[in-house]
């Protein structure tokens, strides 16, 4: 049965929204606050990518916001060419501002739709996705953008996903419902917490994880490897 996704929000909405919050997404404290273990998360993912590519001269960050993964990977491989991806030019002009004081490569920004890119084969030592892929909506715009990181990865390259997820057991969903919310108590009360739930619910159309382990596994990549999960986040990966 087809999904219907129209009450969801539109690209406009959604970079409205990055446009005018900026500053919050510039500090991992606060941009990352409603995602649970994100300091973790996104060392196990920079680390990964390390260790995979320790070589690697070529970053692309897709939804990239400020530029808090794109950072974090230049403290462990240095002056990388980076090229940044998300919907905000705000938030590509803060990332620029920020990863151009830490790398003497190129930087290069790509205001557009992920769905939209016209990324080159064989171009990017590592891909990094953190907080953007749950923007996605149906099947089809999963597996023609999975495609394209598949493509666009040198042979060997890799990509490190953080992100939002949902479960396959809708048993399980009931649990892990109940514990985000006790989360989202801690930081901010009850109103905090619904203010969460109702933005999640109207913008974002998370998958599974199992979902995308496979997809990775489909489009091509030869290992895939989960670094990270609790309750509805993940972090993993695939290695072409």
């Amino acid at each position: 049965m087809q999904t219907d996704y129209s009450k969801k929000s539109t690209n406009e909405e959604i970079r409205e929204r990055f446009d005018n919050d900026v500053e919050r997404f510039s500090n991992l404290d606060t941009g990352q606050l409603t995602t649970i273990d994100a300091p973790l998360t996104m060392d196990l993912c920079t680390e990964a990518a390390k260790y995979v590519n320790p070589n690697a001269t070529q970053l692309l960050d897709i939804g990239c916001g400020a530029g808090n993964y794109t950072l974090k990977m230049l403290s462990k491989i240095p002056d990388l060419n980076c090229t940044l991806n998300d919907l905000s030019m705000p938030m590509l002009k803060k990332a620029k501002e920020r990863v151009s004081a830490q790398t003497t490569g190129i930087v290069t920004l790509l205001q557009d739709d992920m769905r939209n890119l016209n990324l080159p084969n064989d171009s990017f030592d590592i891909i990094l996705a953190a907080a953007t892929l749950h923007h996605l909506r149906d099947e089809k715009d999963w597996e023609q953008v999975f495609t394209k990181f598949y493509k666009t990865l040198k042979p060997g390259g890799s990509i490190w996903i953080s992100d939002l997820i949902t479960h396959d057991s809708p048993t399980l969903i009931g649990l892990f419902d109940q514990r985000y919310s006790d989360y989202l108590d801690t930081l901010g009360g009850p109103e905090y917490r619904q203010k969460v739930l109702n933005y999640v619910a109207h913008e974002d159309t998370p998958r599974s994880l199992n979902f995308q382990l496979a997809l990775l596994t489909k489009v091509g990549f030869k290992q895939v490897e989960v670094l990270h999960k609790n309750s509805y986040f993940a972090a993993f990966g695939g290695i072409k």
